[in-house]
């Protein structure tokens, strides 16, 4: 019997029976030893999506199974691989960029995050990971961030988070509904609203919690040439990117939403989260972060990659080993801020290429197709958050 005929019959299972009673089915009662083994195999050979479905399936035929996949299937940053939704704010890969295209809607004002599934880059087809929606305020621009394609709404269970920009579009905040490793700061209250779920557990943490700031330099004497971006990512150590650093407080999820996450095929379906959102002006939440404790890690610092001039192109030039095919101003490439010079590397680091020390690069493959990589430390939705802001028009930044 293969596994895929395995996995065939527990899918089936999984409609025909209850789940107590598939508590005490003969799935559950799988020795450990063979039951390791099957999921080993599975793992090994499913290693790309629409296949890597059945690993989900697997996790969601009882707690015995949903354990063992716990154990065995490894986080983004070791893999390189999206299985299950908690990966989405999970750090990427250290070894390689985790490759994804986003699909822009200016009818709809949203915008689509798709794993990519082959390396050609205009493609129709792509794993769905997450979507957002564009509102324009008086003051602010703001986009709400979801896991679900269709309902993009902060009301949803599916919500996982907004960016937010100023009046000018210059400076972006991230927030994020779970908090980070150094407890950065909820919204102001009294200013804020709550929206509530009938899926929501109590259990379940809440909030809208500042984790990054974007910022785009003024352009004031009118100089051609890219936008001047850094970003600060608080909820990551600047120590992160060094030589056996790591990024504290990864999310994991709580019994709750890890068993409706894993008891749903679909990948993009599955966090319970509630949302709480502030009405405080942009300035005043930007101002609480810049007190900061002698005893905290600094946060990262991510800044754009300066481009060359090419005198025979009359153009600024970016190397994004052709991933990148239209020239726009929209264009990008991150890198970490202290990090050394090209060519001047340090005893404790050793040298490399200038595209190992990208982290998130951004740009246009065709109209309204734009391809999105990223790697360690980012996750997939600080990536999606980050190649949000750079979509707004920045007359003066441009």
């Amino acid at each position: 019997m293969s596994f895929r005929s395995i996995v065939n019959d527990v899918r089936d299972a999984l409609g025909s029976l209850s789940r107590r009673s598939l508590e005490n089915s003969r799935w559950a009662s799988l020795p450990p030893e063979l039951l390791r083994d099957v999921i080993k195999r599975l793992e090994a050979s499913e290693s790309n999506w629409p296949a890597r479905k059945h690993v989900v399936a697997c996790a969601a035929v009882c707690r015995s199974w949903r354990e063992m996949c716990k154990e065995i299937v490894r986080c983004p940053e070791f893999s390189g691989k999206i299985t299950f939704p908690v990966s989405l704010k999970q750090p990427g890969s250290r070894d390689g960029t985790i490759q994804c295209f986003i699909k822009r809607d200016k009818s709809n004002l949203t915008y689509h995050l798709f794993l990519c599934l082959s390396p050609a880059l205009l493609v129709e087809n792509g794993k769905f990971l997450l979507s957002a929606k564009r509102t324009r305020r008086t003051t602010c621009t703001e986009y709400v961030i979801s896991m679900d394609a269709d309902n993009i709404s902060r009301s949803s269970s599916t919500y996982i988070g907004k960016l937010r920009s100023n009046f000018l579009g210059t400076k972006f905040i991230i927030y994020d509904t779970q908090p980070p490793y150094n407890n950065a700061q909820l919204s102001p209250p009294g200013r804020s609203r709550r929206f509530y779920s009938k899926k929501v557990s109590p259990k379940v943490p809440t909030g809208s919690y500042n984790i990054a700031q974007v910022s785009y330099e003024l352009n004031v004497l009118g100089t051609r040439g890219p936008r001047r971006m850094h970003c600060s990512m608080y909820s990551i150590p600047a120590s992160a990117v060094e030589p056996g650093g790591i990024v504290p407080g990864q999310p994991e999820l709580i019994p709750r939403s890890l068993e409706d996450s894993f008891r749903s095929i679909s990948f993009s379906k599955s966090i319970d989260n509630s949302s709480e959102f502030s009405s405080a002006r942009f300035s005043d939440i930007v101002g609480t972060r810049d007190e900061e404790d002698e005893g905290k890690d600094r946060p990262l610092i991510l800044r754009n990659k300066a481009p060359r001039w090419h005198e025979q192109l009359q153009c600024w030039c970016l190397n994004f080993r052709g991933r990148v095919t239209v020239a726009s101003v929209k264009n990008f490439q991150l890198i970490a801020a202290n990090q050394p010079a090209a060519g001047a590397p340090t005893p404790s680091q050793p040298a490399q290429s200038d595209h190992d020390k990208i982290i998130l690069q951004f740009g246009k493959v065709g109209k309204d197709m734009f391809t999105m990589d990223y790697r360690y430390p980012l996750s997939a939705f600080q990536a999606f958050a980050i190649c949000l802001s750079s979509f707004d028009t920045k007359l003066a930044c441009e």
